[in-house]
């Protein structure tokens, strides 16, 4: 499990959920994967109260089982979950598009491109431990909901989104499809030309990748999948 530090003016609860949402995303926490709230506990330098809420908060979104007198389990992938959130985010990010068209500015555009420019230098092979990817993706998509105006639309979708971010975390690492940085492309050049048809074009082909990877995943890792 990989751990970062405490930020400024955040709770142990909402430290210790910061870093199971992330470790469960980047798969450093396995699905179908035992956790120890005394060994998470310790790894975050928390007790083991703070631990235990951030389990059952995780639990609430449906990506951690937590089983009476047995402990607390990564949840499996179940694919039903990830559609539903591909589909929230989808319908959203997409009916968003006319504001950013509208809203961005060149400074806006700008930042696009160069968080594009960041991806291309992430699949370098000498460059690759200096830009992470997914990373890289989430800001690229922040940035669309920011420019709209419309951050707390895409906070709202943080519980259903975990489901969606775990496979595209694993599709960055299964599939290696860098029509991903394509379809940012694009969208930056509709953006750009303040076309949101064609922006929408592209964004829902781009984040319906997921369905088409779906069966690279199940055959590469078949044990993380809920049947």
């Amino acid at each position: 499990m990989r751990v970062e530090e405490r930020h400024y003016a955040e709770t142990a609860r909402q430290y210790a959920r910061r870093m199971l949402k992330a470790n469960i995303i980047s798969m450093d926490l396995e699905p179908g994967a035992m956790v120890s709230e005394k060994e998470l506990a310790e790894q975050m330098g928390l007790s083991r109260t703070p631990v235990r809420e951030a389990l059952m908060d995780m639990a609430q979104y449906g990506v951690v089982d937590v089983m009476p007198q047995r402990g607390s389990r990564i949840s499996l992938i179940d694919y039903e979950q990830v559609e539903e959130a591909r589909f929230a985010r989808q319908v959203l990010e997409v009916a968003i598009l006319p504001q950013v068209c509208q809203n961005a500015t060149p400074a806006d555009i700008s930042r696009l491109r160069q968080n594009v420019r960041m991806q291309m230098f992430s699949q370098d092979p000498d460059m690759a431990e200096s830009f992470d990817m997914m990373e890289l993706d989430n800001a690229f998509h922040q940035m669309i909901f920011s420019i709209a105006h419309k951050e707390n639309t895409l906070h709202m979708l943080e519980g259903m989104s975990i489901h969606f971010d775990r496979v595209r975390a694993l599709a960055l690492n299964v599939v290696k499809d860098q029509k991903i940085i394509s379809d940012h492309m694009a969208i930056c050049d509709a953006i750009a030309k303040r076309d949101s048809v064609r922006a929408a074009e592209v964004m829902e082909k781009h984040l319906s990748r997921a369905k088409v990877d779906e069966e690279a995943i199940r055959q590469v890792c078949p044990q993380y999948i809920k049947n």
